[in-house]
């Protein structure tokens, strides 16, 4: 069955050059694009009740633009004055950058994983003596508290935000011929908002093998996987999928 409609639980790209627009150039569909989920700042007093004070790290572990949003935020609302001294651990080069919204970039104090959370344990082994902070969500990946404890360090976690089911009500109506997911709480949502979801013909692209796991338990038929190593990117894998079925 021909592609016409798509909808990606996620925002709509900012750049022009996305690869979504080429797609719907390319083969006539129309990509909507809508968050199933979103994220919520967790207050000053809640983070307190977890046993943190900011005046007690002297490093901090980032893993996305959000933790590094909201470590800010509660410092913020915790009047804590970060001090020039801190080091910050970016997953990413893109969490790097984004860090310098907030501070001024210098390199001996930032130090970037390659993608991977593993990445890090080597960078962050060099410093085995610093108190290390960790801001994050309420769902937090295994992997992360597991590299860190294999590394022997004194570190903490805290949730600075929660990752909130959207309001998807004004769907209800509405068919699309694939939904693209990228996350465990995308699937959960879609069936939150609508429990008597049935995917008759719906094609359903997930990205990643978490994702994957919990559409199979919630029933559904995986027709779309990325990445893979011929489709790394969930726009290569939509785009590998239409050239078959939009001949």
């Amino acid at each position: 069955m021909k592609v016409k409609t798509i909808l990606v639980s996620q925002p709509e790209p900012k750049v022009e050059n996305s690869p979504y627009f080429d797609i719907q150039q390319k083969y006539k569909v129309k990509i909507d694009f809508r968050p199933f989920i979103h994220v919520e700042g967790v207050s000053a007093k809640e983070v307190r009740q977890q046993k943190i004070d900011l005046n007690n790290y002297t490093s901090v572990i980032l893993t996305s633009k959000n933790s590094v949003d909201h470590y800010f935020r509660v410092a913020e609302e915790m009047r804590f004055k970060v001090p020039e001294t801190m080091k910050y651990f970016c997953q990413s080069e893109a969490i790097a950058y984004y860090l310098q919204k907030y501070v001024v970039y210098r390199k001996r104090k930032i130090y970037v994983g390659q993608k991977e959370f593993s990445d890090m344990a080597p960078l962050i082994k060099k410093f085995k003596d610093e108190k290390f902070l960790l801001p994050a969500s309420d769902k937090l990946n295994d992997d992360v508290p597991q590299t860190l404890n294999e590394l022997g360090i004194d570190w903490k976690q805290g949730v600075f935000f929660r990752t909130a089911m959207s309001d998807l009500s004004d769907l209800r109506d509405v068919k699309y011929d694939i939904l693209a997911f990228f996350s465990p709480t995308g699937i959960n949502s879609l069936f939150h908002n609508f429990p008597d979801f049935e995917q008759n013909n719906t094609r359903i692209a997930v990205f990643g093998s978490t994702t994957q796991k919990e559409a199979v338990e919630h029933g559904i038929r995986v027709d779309i996987m990325a990445p893979t190593p011929e489709a790394p990117s969930m726009t290569m894998a939509l785009e590998k999928y239409l050239a078959k079925v939009n001949k």
